[in-house]
């Protein structure tokens, strides 16, 4: 019986989802609420499949695949997207993620993209392949920060130069909770899933130019 993890940062999502897969006959070795519980999970579980939602504070979906390849764990890993954007869809290909799923499809769906994952074949569309390779094929700016705004840049420069969240709030007249909000739309913009990569992110960037 293929084990899976499954990682939703909604409750009433994943329990239905968990619900679905137990009907269809799978095991749910975990289900968890973030990406950080999600990569915890994977390293004491050893599922056969990892179902995460590309959508989640923190951690996000591409965050936790690119977390799991940058350990050299190639297991198949099943993205949950309500829709994905340009950039998640190219950097999760890029990554290898093995199978993009709409939320909005159905059980017999989700059932079919698990057993082409699990047979070594790639459950995505071909729409998304297209859109994917043409956005690749694109030329692309030389530093991922170039596109953000004003603001954004100035807290990522805050971020790496080591400032928390009430001095970066101090130096820009916004209240920390702002910062925090800001903070959590940077880190999904550009897939990173903490401060420090966000931080290291920066400083390849400032090299690369």
């Amino acid at each position: 019986m293929t084990s899976i993890v499954i990682a939703d940062d909604h409750a009433f999502l994943r329990a239905g989802l968990e619900q679905v897969l137990g009907s269809l006959g799978f095991a749910i070795a975990a289900s968890v609420g973030d990406g950080d519980a999600a990569l915890a999970a994977v390293a004491e579980k050893d599922p056969d499949l990892v179902i995460v939602d590309l959508r989640m504070p923190g951690r996000n979906g591409v965050a936790v695949l690119a977390a799991l390849r940058g350990r050299g764990d190639m297991r198949p890993v099943l993205m949950l997207a309500a829709e994905i954007d340009d950039a998640s869809l190219v950097a999760a290909i890029r990554l290898g993620v093995n199978g993009i799923v709409l939320k909005d499809s159905d059980a017999s769906a989700l059932r079919q993209a698990i057993d082409t994952v699990m047979a070594g074949d790639r459950a995505i569309s071909m729409a998304m392949m297209e859109r994917a390779f043409m956005l690749a094929s694109q030329p692309s700016p030389a530093n991922p920060l170039d596109a953000l705004s004003e603001r954004d840049r100035r807290i990522v420069e805050g971020v790496a130069a080591g400032l928390r969240n009430r001095e970066i709030a101090e130096n820009l007249a916004i209240s920390e909770g702002s910062v925090k909000v800001y903070l959590h739309r940077i880190f999904d913009r550009l897939n990173v899933g903490n401060r420090t990569e966000l931080a290291l992110l920066v400083r390849g960037g400032e090299g690369g130019r």
